[in-house]
């Protein structure tokens, strides 16, 4: 029978404690019901009193499978569990669990509290006693104990024994400095074991500060943990804590952890996994990591012709899981190391059939080939590398030609003598053999300039004849600048991803030493492919009436 290894996630609590992360109610309520949709045992939702989102977030905490804690400290030295007004904003919280931190290094009690140690050992049976008495699951956080067992192990113990005969259902040992390496970890959880407390009361809470924090969770397993603490996309103070991101699909189709533990998270609903990794991206505003382990873009990228090849015949070959299980997708992206399976293979996922030994393949790996060599990437801009296939193979239709175009940005002082800017573009094209002229400005609609690459975006879209309606429905999510040679001969990279309404997702390049040109090529290329994919539906429904 498998033993059972609980999951607690701590992105709203240590996660929140990320540089430059500040979670609104609304934003915790979504992730809560995300990780609780995952399977995680445990919702560590934050500490309650010490802000008001966190104190706001417990009045509105959604209803969950999984046991909702909250967060706070031991009782503060000179006052009882009872009228400790700290500890009670957190037992307010109204949760079945409550983690309270304490500390079991002997230099910290001494040096950062100022207390006696018998003192701080004191503080923790009653902060834990209180809990219980309360009828609350309670954890006991031991801080900094990794380092604290190091240099007085005998004391690091008797504040984890203090705890658990108090009552605690889990003491969980932390590596709060997140500087213990992994046969470490495992050599001191091993020693904690064989001094008398149980495996199974035992939790790790690591922080990545070496690179190692997903390794050392593990190795803490190994020795006999059976809880583990972690964040979404390893979210935490400084560098992080470990990744349950990526911990949970190890846990769920690596050996031995696949045959010898069952968790809380079914395997099917690894398939959301990649899902819900983006969506606190995007609740966070940022670009997903794509080298992320399962859930990344480039997680099952195969870029080397040799690669791609091997893949084609069986995706084993370079891949330790299939993509799907987690969510993710296969990617061949199209380089300067492609060869002519892997370039076959990119075709035909853009519904282009092009026999081996044709050609046409030789001539659009060349201009790949010529196109990086002047700074372009077509790594991640599959859309600019499909649309330059299709004018090789005689495949790609000119819905509009570009004659001029011209961008002005101003700086001004308004009535208010403040600085503003305003961006404004003209666009000649050519549509239908007919001549149209466009003038747009980039304010939104707070009156805020949006810089001279909106103003050409919106006097593109002004006027493209027949095109025009085809094109409202897209925008612009991404803009990507890299200056890939230094000194007088720099080149500016520009990428852009766009998205539609119909959830469609694509990038496009541009190359220039003008970031404007770069930019303009790059939005050129998006609004082709949007054009070239729609017009295709078009036209395919049609046939089909």
């Amino acid at each position: 029978m498998a033993e059972r290894l609980y999951l607690y996630d701590t992105t709203l609590r240590d996660g929140q404690q990320t540089q430059g992360v500040q979670f609104s109610t609304a934003e915790k309520k979504k992730i809560a019901q995300a990780l609780d949709d995952l399977g995680v045992d445990y919702i560590e939702g934050g500490w309650p009193g010490a802000n008001p989102t966190d104190s706001a977030f417990f009045e509105e905490a959604p209803q969950t499978r999984a046991r909702m804690t909250a967060f706070g400290m031991t009782k503060r030295a000179g006052r009882s569990a009872e009228n400790d007004d700290v500890l009670a904003a957190v037992m307010n919280a109204g949760t079945g669990s409550v983690c309270l931190v304490g500390k079991s290094h002997d230099y910290h009690v001494t040096a950062a509290l100022e207390i006696a140690l018998e003192e701080n050992l004191d503080n923790i049976r009653q902060s834990i006693a209180h809990i219980v008495a309360k009828g609350r699951e309670a954890l006991f956080d031991a801080e900094h104990f990794f380092d604290g067992f190091k240099a007085n192990p005998d004391y690091a113990l008797a504040a984890c024994r203090a705890a658990l005969e108090a009552g605690a259902r889990w003491i969980v040992l932390c590596d709060t400095n997140g500087g213990t390496l992994p046969g470490e970890v495992h050599r001191i959880v091993a020693q904690v074991i064989a001094a008398g407390i149980p495996g199974d009361r035992l939790g790790i809470h690591t922080h990545n500060d070496t690179e190692n924090a997903v390794a050392c969770s593990l190795a803490a397993v190994d020795a006999g943990a059976r809880q583990i603490q972690g964040t979404l996309n390893g979210l935490g103070e400084r560098c992080g804590n470990a990744n349950l991101t990526t911990l949970i699909p190890t846990l769920l189709l690596k050996e031995p952890y696949a045959s010898r533990f069952e968790t809380g998270v079914p395997k099917a609903a690894l398939a959301r996994l990649t899902k819900v990794s983006r969506m606190l991206d995007e609740i966070l505003n940022r670009v997903p990591q794509k080298q992320a382990p399962y859930v990344g873009a480039s997680a099952f990228a195969h870029k080397a012709g040799l690669h791609a090849s091997a893949i084609l015949k069986d995706p084993s070959t370079y891949e330790h899981i299939e993509p799907e299980i987690v969510g993710n997708t296969r990617i061949i992206p199209m380089s300067n190391q492609a060869g002519q399976s892997n370039l076959r293979k990119r075709l035909s996922e853009a519904g282009l059939q092009v026999e081996k030994g044709d050609a046409a393949l030789g001539r659009i790996l060349d201009r790949v080939k010529e196109r990086e060599a002047e700074g372009y990437s077509y790594d991640t801009a599959q859309a600019s590398f499909e649309l330059l296939a299709r004018e090789e193979l005689g495949q790609m239709p000119q819905f509009f030609e570009v004659k001029r175009y011209k961008v002005t940005v101003e700086r001004r002082k308004n009535k208010y003598n403040k600085m503003i800017s305003l961006s404004e573009a003209v666009v000649v094209v050519k549509v239908d053999g007919e001549k149209l002229l466009s003038v747009s400005e980039s304010l939104d609609e707070t009156g805020s300039d949006r810089g001279p690459v909106n103003a050409l975006a919106k006097a593109l879209r002004k006027d493209l004849g027949r095109y025009s309606q085809m094109l409202d429905d897209m925008w612009l999510v991404d803009f990507k600048v890299r200056i890939t040679q230094g000194g007088t001969e720099a080149v500016t990279r520009v990428i852009i991803d766009s998205e539609d309404s119909k959830g469609r997702r694509w990038s496009t390049v541009g190359v220039s030493a003008n970031i404007i040109d770069a930019s303009f090529d790059a939005l050129i290329d998006a609004m082709n492919w949007k054009l070239l994919h729609d017009t295709a539906e078009a036209a395919e429904a049609l046939n089909a009436v």
